[in-house]
């Protein structure tokens, strides 16, 4: 089972191992030189920028001199300090071989910040004379700065000249290196994948042949595969693979039968059912009935009664309808009260409500029973344990990108965990309008889903004092 695969494995360490080491070896000696490219470069360039800015701090602070601006003054501070930060540089790359040549070149640098300090100080003390003085020594030890940089350059091609040839030469071996190895593996890859797929194709010749019969649907022939590698395990569950299918289609045609029989029995249940649903009370007919009652009630002069049913039976129909389409906050609002009258109708004075909405939100489309779990929620827990009852507020407000709406009670309120629990659904004793079914839970889903946006609700809670739920729903039309 093994064969193959730790011949092929051991071809690729092999290879992976040469390549790697002349790879490794290449990277170094390209980096080694690359660095003291890096160094020379970084060297020249800052000698370079040195003699530069030592000659443009003079004629700044020479412009100074001759218009006393401020803009002049400014230009050659900031000359000075890129001076210095330049002569700081310089000592990183200090080495034996230019130490003595580079200190004297940081100490003219020096010499020059100082008399070129003591000029500016000097002429803004209006002591001109001495001004002039340390002026003219900076602009000599400016000049021998330049001078120097030629100097320091030169000697540093001198130095570094058999460096250059010998990074040359590297350059040519390391060409020479890559086309050696590129060719010696590829001549031993070659022979070996060559060998490999005289192995491995015989075999792969003889089961596609005996694939294209199993296809045709002749599983008779014998697949026969004689090899010292994994060939031959998979010649062997080929052939178990034809057997095995020789009998799976005698098992299909066995179970064939018995769906058939499964099918007719579910035609049966499916009769049975539609038998059930026939027996079932049809809901016009209880709208039906409900407005005969509200009638009888009024000709009887029950009012109470009569608006009561009316409102049964607003709520029932308007509960029936599919949760999945929309509505508007004016519809959702009458199906709201229509509840609240009928606990207002059962609790009577232990349960009082107010419902406020601006008239610019009555048209916002949101889903359908949505507003009413909540408002279980608030009587089932917050008002029915209660011998004292409570109050419940529906406020709905434009605010710009947003309606909000806040459903408050002034119930014993919800611990903060729970609150986490509810808006993350996790939860496991939440309430269940018993007029809906919904759970708070579901009903967030559906809103996040509607309006595409997950923060979609707050809850603030404190004990003893009551409960606030507000929903933001984005100023738009859901899907």
């Amino acid at each position: 089972m093994k064969t193959i695969r730790n011949k092929i494995i051991f071809l690729f360490a092999v290879i992976w191992i040469m390549i790697s080491l002349v790879w490794l070896l290449m990277i170094y000696s390209n980096q080694k030189t690359i660095e003291n490219y890096n160094e020379i470069l970084q060297r020249y360039l800052l000698i370079k920028e040195a003699s530069q800015l030592s000659q443009d701090s003079i004629n700044a602070l020479n412009q100074y001199f001759i218009n006393s601006a401020e803009e002049s003054k400014n230009e050659y501070l900031g000359f000075s300090k890129k001076l210095k930060k330049t002569q700081e540089n310089l000592n990183d790359f200090r080495n034996q071989n230019n130490f003595i040549s580079l200190k004297n070149y940081d100490n003219m640098i020096k010499g020059q910040l100082e008399s070129m300090g003591l000029a500016a100080s000097f002429f803004q003390e209006k002591n001109y004379t001495k001004s002039s003085i340390h002026f003219t020594e900076a602009a000599k030890t400016s000049a021998y700065i330049s001078e120097t940089t030629l100097l320091l350059i030169n000697g540093e091609l001198n130095t570094y000249e058999n460096f250059y040839k010998k990074t040359i030469q590297q350059s040519k071996d390391s060409i020479m290196l890559s086309f050696l190895t590129l060719a010696s593996t590829s001549f031993t890859m070659l022979l070996i994948f060559f060998k490999f797929s005289n192995d491995i194709t015989r075999p792969i010749v003889t089961l596609t042949n005996a694939a294209r019969e199993i296809s045709s649907g002749n599983f008779e022939r014998n697949i026969d595969i004689r090899t010292n590698d994994e060939m031959n395990f998979l010649g062997s569950t080929f052939n178990q693979m034809r057997i095995n299918l020789k009998k799976l289609i005698a098992e299909m045609q066995i179970k064939a039968k018995v769906e058939r029989e499964l099918q007719e029995h579910k035609l049966l249940l499916k009769e049975s059912e539609l038998k059930t649903l026939q027996s079932q009370i049809n809901p016009h007919f209880l709208f039906n009935t409900l407005n005969t009652l509200t009638k009888k009630a009024y000709l009887e002069n029950a009012t109470e009664t009569s608006n009561l049913i009316i409102s049964v039976s607003d709520l029932l129909r308007y509960n029936l309808k599919s949760m999945d389409i929309s509505t508007t906050i004016q519809n959702e609002l009458k199906g709201l009260e229509d509840y609240l009258t009928i606990q207002k109708a059962r609790y009577e004075e232990r349960v009082q409500y107010s419902i406020h909405a601006d008239e610019e939100c009555l048209s916002f489309n949101l889903p359908s029973l949505t507003l009413q779990p909540f408002v279980e929620n608030a009587l089932i827990h917050a008002i029915e344990p209660f011998p004292e009852g409570g109050n419940i507020a529906i406020r709905i407000r434009n605010m710009g990108i947003h309606n909000i709406i806040e459903i408050e009670d002034n119930g014993p309120g919800i611990p903060h965990e729970t609150i986490q629990s509810i808006i993350k659904g996790y939860s496991q004793i939440e309430y269940k309008g018993h007029s809906t079914g919904i759970g708070i839970h579901n009903v967030i889903r559906r809103l996040q889903l509607f309006y595409g946006v997950n923060d979609i609700i707050e809850i603030e809670s404190r004990e003893n004092q009551g409960t606030r739920i507000i929903l933001k729903l984005p100023n738009m039309r859901g899907d």
